[in-house]
């Protein structure tokens, strides 16, 4: 979910974070942090220049643990705890880092033609996947349920095959046959229970369930033309899914089966045709047939801007189902989404993220617990919003999943301390580095 800026001014990257409650910006004086808890008013909770041409920018949850990576280094992978100012590591490797996904169990690493998955609270390397096929815009997608991790990357540089990847148990899954041209998006649902895709083409998006692979859903975005798909996701409830591509147009497909149970439809002409269109679907060759019964968009969005980098995001706010919609120029547009009806989405508010911001660090911090003692606990970090085991989706406690909390056991004996310097110094995790860097034991 990366951009690389087109025009001096403009965004390097973007990305929210895992439930879509805070936003991540990368320019080319360092990186910004904000909070999306308010439609009216965009809280910078964090901004930091001590690292110039940043590319990736990936924040935890709402946690203080953020992942950085620079033009200046970008073989480096930097580990920040930002409201302490302290780095917490560092981690090199053999080749330009494209992409790293992140839950509360496992941190990944992609490169073009590698991936190192690690587990977080150590930052201990667990598995290196070598000689994946050429990957080069870095795509892979990573569950942020920590219960299962598991990780989805192109099984193919020619097809679309899907790798599924355990990256709890260290093993591969399956491989999902989920189209036939290469491969541009890929995205889970916030259980990992569902994997979405799309191929460079971008006229169909595929959802598959996990881990079995078989396919659940079809939609169809366009016919007309090809386009570059940029960004795909669900929300957190899993009733729907997003997708925005290089032109004005965002679709929202409603992730939902028709059952024959609905009430017989009176006989008009309209009515029969359709009945006669259906059964004559049973005649036709298997690609047309599925083509005539793929779903459409649910709800679109028309952007006053085409051809920009974007990506999407569909959240709660104020008790409301929201779309988000961030430019590669560098503004937010938040729309109201009908969960009902659907339809063209409404624009309700258009932020400047290249403004000068108002600091809300202090806001935020007020409305969160005090800052763990340990990684560890940082890693894990419970939210202010109480972690139950029901998808909330659109309720009236705003929806917003925030992932469940790792209980204190599932960690190390001991976890190291960020204020104890003597127990946890400042480190650099070397891969195949320069001398004299020392690899924590």
């Amino acid at each position: 979910m990366e951009a690389a800026a087109e025009a001096p001014g403009a965004l390097s990257c973007f990305s929210y974070n895992q439930d879509c409650t805070s936003l991540a910006i990368g320019t080319t004086t360092g990186y910004r942090l904000f909070s999306l808890s308010s439609v009216e008013q965009l809280d910078q909770v964090h901004e930091s220049n001590e690292i110039p041409d940043v590319y990736i920018v990936e924040r935890l949850f709402s946690s203080s643990l953020v992942v950085v990576v620079s033009h200046a280094k970008p073989q480096q992978m930097n580990v920040y705890h930002f409201k302490k100012g302290t780095e917490i590591c560092n981690y090199s490797y053999s080749s330009k880092i494209l992409s790293i996904r992140l839950n509360r169990q496992r941190l990944v690493v992609c490169l073009e033609e590698s991936i190192y998955i690690h587990n977080i609270k150590d930052m201990k390397l667990l598995k290196t996947i070598m000689d994946t096929p050429p990957n080069t815009t870095g795509l892979c997608a990573l569950s942020i349920n920590h219960a299962n991790s598991y990780l989805a990357y192109p099984g193919s540089a020619t097809s679309g095959e899907i790798a599924l990847y355990d990256g709890n148990t260290l093993k591969t899954a399956c491989a999902i046959p989920a189209h036939d041209g290469p491969l541009a998006a890929l995205a889970f649902n916030s259980t990992g229970s569902k994997l979405a895709s799309a191929s460079e083409k971008g006229t169909v998006i595929r959802v598959f369930s996990i881990p079995g692979g078989q396919k659940l859903y079809e939609f169809r975005r366009g016919m007309k033309r090809y386009v570059n798909i940029s960004s795909l996701v669900f929300s957190m409830d899993s009733q729907f899914l997003c997708a925005s591509s290089n032109t004005e147009t965002v679709h929202i497909f409603k992730l939902e089966h028709l059952t024959d149970s609905r009430p017989e439809e009176p006989p008009t002409w309209s009515g029969y045709m359709g009945k006669m269109f259906q059964a004559a679907t049973n005649y036709l060759p298997a690609q047309v047939s599925g083509m005539m019964s793929q779903d459409r968009a649910f709800a679109t969005v028309r952007l006053n801007i085409s051809g920009q980098r974007n990506i999407c995001a569909l959240s709660t706010i104020q008790k409301l189902p929201r779309l988000l919609v961030t430019t590669s120029d560098g503004h937010l547009y938040i729309y109201n989404l009908d969960p009902q009806d659907g339809g063209e989405c409404v624009l309700i508010k258009n932020h400047s993220l290249l403004g000068s911001g108002k600091m809300e660090e202090n806001k935020e911090n007020d409305l969160q617990p005090p800052v763990p003692q340990s990684y560890a606990a940082t890693v894990a970090r419970q939210s202010t919003v109480p972690s139950t085991s029901t998808m909330p989706g659109y309720s009236e406690d705003g929806g917003a999943l925030r992932g469940e909390v790792i209980p204190e056991h599932e960690f190390a004996t001991g976890p190291v301390c960020l204020d104890d310097e003597n127990e946890f110094p400042p480190i650099i995790l070397c891969r195949g580095g320069q001398p004299g860097k020392a690899k924590r034991s």
